[in-house]
Parts: C-alpha cells; structure tokens; sequence
C-alpha cells in the first residue's frame, strides 16, 4: 500500500485549517488562532519533509503546498490588517508580490511552458519570516508576548525579503521566458 497521498492530504487539511483560524481572529480569540496557526505551520514542514524523506513528491504537491501556504499567509495578512493588528500597508506589499508571482506563473505556463513549483532561497526566506510574524502577531495579540520592537524588526525583514524575491522572481521568470525555457 502507498502512503504517497500523505503530503497531499496535510496541505488539503492546512487549507481546510484557514478559514477557523480567520474567523477566531475576528472574533477576537487569538489563543485558539494562534494554536491553529501553530498546528498549520508544523503541517507545512510536516508535509515537505514526508514528501522528501519517502520520495513521495507529486506535480499535484508542488502545486498544492505553495497554494496552501499562499492561502494561508494572505488571509492571515488580510484579516490582521482588518482587525488593526498589522499595518494595511504591510498586508497590501505581501499579498503584491504573491499576486505578481502566481500571474507571472499563470502566464509562463500558458504562453511559455508548464511550470514547476521551484521556490528561490530569498521566496523560502521571506515565507518563513511571515509565518514567524504572523505567529509572533498571534501571540502578542493573544499572550502580550514578544514585545512591539521585535514584531517590527520581522516586518521590516519581511518588507525587505518581499522586495528581493518579488525583483527575483520576475528576472528569473523574465529571463527564463525569453530563451523559452
């Protein structure tokens, strides 16, 4: 019997995870968010590591593991700007980059060539920092813990690691696209 669905079926459940976790945190509890949250970041290493570990990596995971965390990291980013934990402006850079990528991607695939879900060293980065934030974010809202200055200092990280792999990715994408390959 294969177990080879495993990965694919953690990331179905991490976006089965989203839309409890935004709606505690419109209701204003943060604890349960933010324990959701915990348990959808873990599924995130959880279902790579399965899939790597046990050869068990899929066209359906490539796709289905960034969409999840995609999902995830913008309705997260969506909904905290919301409720005012997080700066608007922070939300809107975030998501641009996710938006320019995946219509860049979308686009490769349809004029250029099929796509494989490759992330870039900065992309893997910058998605760790927003989890980090948005973890550290849930916890202040829901414990007062850490403090402001480190919730700033890993924004200003990720406005930072936003702008580097946003340029990137549309070089790569761009130069890739003009040798057609």
């Amino acid at each position: 019997m294969s177990f080879s669905w495993i990965p694919n079926a953690i990331s179905a459940f991490r976006i089965a995870l989203i839309v409890p976790i935004l709606m505690l945190i419109k209701g204003g509890d943060f604890a349960w968010a933010f324990a959701l949250f915990g348990i959808a970041g873990f599924s995130d290493g959880l279902d790579g590591y399965l899939a790597t570990r046990f050869n068990w990596q899929s066209r359906l995971g490539a796709l289905l593991d960034p969409i999840a965390d995609k999902l995830l990291v913008a309705g997260l980013f969506i909904t905290l700007a919301y409720t005012q934990l997080i700066p608007v402006w922070l939300a809107v850079i975030v998501i641009s980059r996710d938006v320019v990528i995946i219509g860049g991607a979308v686009a490769y695939n349809y004029f250029i060539r099929r796509v494989e879900g490759e992330p870039t060293r900065i992309s893997k980065l910058n998605t760790a920092l927003q989890m980090l934030f948005l973890l550290f974010v849930l916890s202040r809202a829901a414990f007062d813990w850490p403090d402001k200055i480190t919730i700033t200092v890993l924004g200003a990280a990720i406005l930072v690691t936003v702008m580097i792999s946003g340029i990137d990715y549309v070089l790569q994408w761009s130069h890739r696209a003009r040798k057609g390959v």
